[in-house]
């Protein structure tokens, strides 16, 4: 979670996300534009390589 948050804020984004025993669920969402944006799949892009990387705290 802390390297999504990094990641969020210098994305100047706020996710939602929910964190339970050993699941997090992040939701993406641009909720001035009233969906999905292309900020939002970038910021997804980048938490997906972090995953990848094992950078996830």
């Amino acid at each position: 979670m802390t390297a999504v948050a990094i990641l969020a804020e210098k994305a100047d984004h706020h996710p939602e996300w929910s964190n339970v025993y050993n699941r997090v669920d992040i939701g993406l969402t641009t909720h001035d534009a009233g969906g999905l944006t292309s900020r939002d799949i970038n910021l997804a892009r980048q938490i997906a390589r972090a995953y990848a990387r094992g950078n996830t705290g």
